[in-house]
């Protein structure tokens, strides 16, 4: 009985102070950040296409895979922020990008945006690590009464350590500002000094020192990714038929993108039984 108690004390002793995070032995090229306990989870297959076909964001593509090859290859280079219109290719991107360099060593980590407050923490492990990791997170935002924000900005730029030599972070948005439009007006109208408070909630995105915006496509653009699609996984439809059918899906759904473009090439290669 006595040794059932203290097993259950130490039990809850390793859950209120765990032991010290043991880093991972580095043969993955891309881990997840879990904080429940601090660990990396190694993934063995990232979800991504390939670069080539990601059409219609050419200059996006181009600035973005330019400032990843010169950090893996140890050269200066700028945290991104990817921001603009939904399902257009941000975060396809930065996958893409990543596991066309992943041969030169390159890790990919993603950090979730509610762990935001951990990156310390994160960024410690990293950095004693002998490789180059591209820090990302996915749909980065802030609500008026979120202060996560705050451990960001001390870690891209004005902390004491600041951000490893061997890390580069890159963030997906909606939101050019990473804040609702309506918190910043609020925050103008209402604060003693306006000005300040203002220069306060957007000086997060301007840690970033590369920004690329993302815009809704047009019908032309969105064709040409859903034949692109066809092309590089074998689909022989002729044109005609394809637009008829691509234009009738993105009117159901009331919207084009990159996202909606693969979504219908999915439905047409299920429907010509194609795996893809």
């Amino acid at each position: 009985m006595q040794s059932d108690a203290l097993a259950r004390i130490a039990e809850a002793l390793e859950r209120l102070a765990p032991a010290p995070f043991a880093a991972p032995a580095w043969d993955s090229s891309a881990y997840l950040w879990d904080t429940e306990p601090d660990r990396l989870i190694p993934v063995p297959k990232v979800n991504r296409i390939p670069l080539d076909l990601l059409v219609g964001i050419d200059r996006a593509r181009d600035t973005l895979h330019a400032n990843t090859r010169r950090f893996a290859e140890g050269l200066p280079a700028n945290n991104a922020l990817l921001w603009g219109a939904r399902g257009m290719g941000k975060s396809s991107l930065v996958k893409a990008v990543h596991g066309d360099l992943e041969t030169s060593g390159l890790k990919l980590v993603e950090l979730q945006r509610e762990d935001i407050q951990t990156v310390g923490r994160l960024l410690a492990i990293l950095r004693e690590a002998p490789h180059r990791f591209v820090l990302y997170c996915d749909d980065l935002s802030f609500s008026h009464d979120d202060a996560a924000y705050k451990s960001l900005k001390a870690v891209l730029d004005g902390g004491i350590e600041g951000r490893p030599d061997n890390v580069i972070f890159y963030a997906t948005s909606n939101r050019r500002h990473l804040m609702p439009r309506d918190m910043i007006e609020n925050e103008r109208g209402s604060a003693i000094n306006p000005a300040e408070a203002v220069e306060e909630k957007v000086s997060l995105s301007d840690r970033f020192g590369l920004w690329l915006g993302f815009h809704a496509c047009d019908q032309d653009s969105y064709l040409a990714m859903i034949r692109g699609y066809c092309d590089a996984f074998g689909l022989a439809i002729d044109d005609a038929t394809l637009r008829a059918e691509a234009i009738e899906w993105q009117a159901t759904r009331g919207s084009r993108s990159g996202r909606v473009a693969w979504q219908f090439f999915t439905d047409l290669a299920g429907r010509h039984g194609l795996k893809v």
